[in-house]
């Protein structure tokens, strides 16, 4: 019920809102959401993107910023030398969509933070649109749990990180268990046995990620 209201709010704010592209979400994301560009720096880039030319500007945290892909419901940015952000438009109904942020932090391995935003930028709860599954979904289901191998190499992932990478092709996000990253080689080598090959990619279905 409660992703009912939120899908008949968001089609209201279809009604009061133009149709919009990727390069006019961004220029007008709020600066909270990626505070070291401000919205005039962001026209630039996106500028420089259009032109073909390198889209890459000093940023004010004394660090570059670089716009690396920008289509009409994409973009993938790297706002610092360790981090990424990346948009994509989901599309509902009535020629309206959900905006998805995803924040990568590389420190030293890859973390993501998820976020959904109605066409205005006002914050949608996570919850009605992405149940990301745990950790433990990414052990093999035919593992052997009771053996010491097992226990041993499991007993390092101390900590849940995932990344998140929505894809500029599709209405994909695949969640990658990296974890098991953090730890040394050698336990990842024990460890690898245990865990699934492949990521979860979870698929759009107009209100929801499944």
């Amino acid at each position: 019920m409660k992703r009912v209201l939120m899908i008949v709010w968001l089609v209201f704010w279809a009604f009061q809102l133009k149709a919009q592209d990727m390069a006019e979400v961004f220029v007008a994301m709020p600066d909270e959401y990626v505070p070291q560009l401000e919205d005039a720096w962001r026209k630039d880039l996106v500028d420089l993107y259009k032109s073909g030319e390198k889209a890459q500007l000093k940023n004010n945290m004394n660090g570059t910023s670089r716009l690396v892909k920008l289509t009409n419901d994409y973009l993938l940015l790297e706002s610092t030398e360790r981090t990424t952000v990346e948009l994509k438009l989901l599309p509902l109904v009535n020629n309206t969509f959900v905006i998805c942020k995803v924040v990568t932090v590389k420190a030293p391995v890859p973390d993501s933070r998820i976020a959904f935003f109605s066409p205005d930028w006002q914050p949608l709860d996570a919850k009605d649109l992405l149940e990301p599954v745990p950790a433990g979904w990414f052990i093999r289901e035919d593992a052997d749990k009771e053996s010491i191998a097992f226990q041993e190499s499991t007993s390092r992932l101390d900590m849940d990180l995932f990344e998140y990478k929505l894809s500029p092709d599709n209405y994909t996000l695949t969640q990658i268990y990296t974890t098991p990253q953090y730890i040394d080689k050698e336990i990842q080598e024990k460890l690898k046995p245990f865990l699934k090959e492949s990521p979860k990619v979870y698929t759009w279905t107009k209100s929801y990620f499944k």
